[in-house]
């Protein structure tokens, strides 16, 4: 069996990208399932495209596969870039969920009509100001909430993507 730790720059990074592609197919499983789907509010859509960027990361680390140390440092800050992103978007999304209800901010247009009426920066002040929607609870496992399993995860990849990245070899 081999030892994910002592693993290749190649091998940590693939297994980086598994781990984001199960994230996201799981996140699309609750939303298109037949009973009981979940739809994203506006944060879960930031933390998806979180996933995904650092994903894309891990994959491109993955196939190139440097042996330069540089190459290596450079996929690991965009994959800390990455990561990072989504980690301040999950914290925000779980700052939110824990919010005296008298404290939530008031729902807001549908992140599609935002999307095609608001610019991109103005969309991105919207969102990570929340709506009432974002504080909603809908799942939870062990306890924690999907914005907080998200933060945990991004986390996660943050510190084996540092360690793959920037360990001696």
């Amino acid at each position: 069996m081999i030892n994910p730790f002592r693993a290749s720059f190649r091998i940590q990074f693939l297994l980086g990208f598994l781990v984001c592609a199960g994230v996201l197919a799981y996140a699309f499983h609750t939303q298109f399932r037949d009973v009981n789907p979940l739809d994203p509010c506006p944060l879960c859509i930031f933390q998806r495209i979180a996933f995904f960027s650092l994903g894309v990361v891990f994959l491109l680390g993955a196939l190139h596969g440097p042996a330069q140390r540089g190459w290596r440092r450079v996929y690991g800050v965009l994959a800390l870039v990455a990561a990072g992103v989504g980690i301040a978007v999950a914290g925000r999304h779980v700052w939110i969920t824990h919010l005296p209800a008298d404290q939530v901010p008031s729902c807001g247009a549908p992140f599609e009509f935002m999307r095609q009426t608001m610019g991109p920066m103005k969309l991105i002040q919207k969102v990570m100001t929340g709506s009432g929607e974002c504080a909603k609870v809908d799942w939870t496992f062990l306890g924690l909430s999907m914005p907080a399993w998200s933060l945990l995860c991004l986390i996660l990849l943050a510190v084996w993507a540092g360690y793959a990245a920037f360990r001696r070899r």
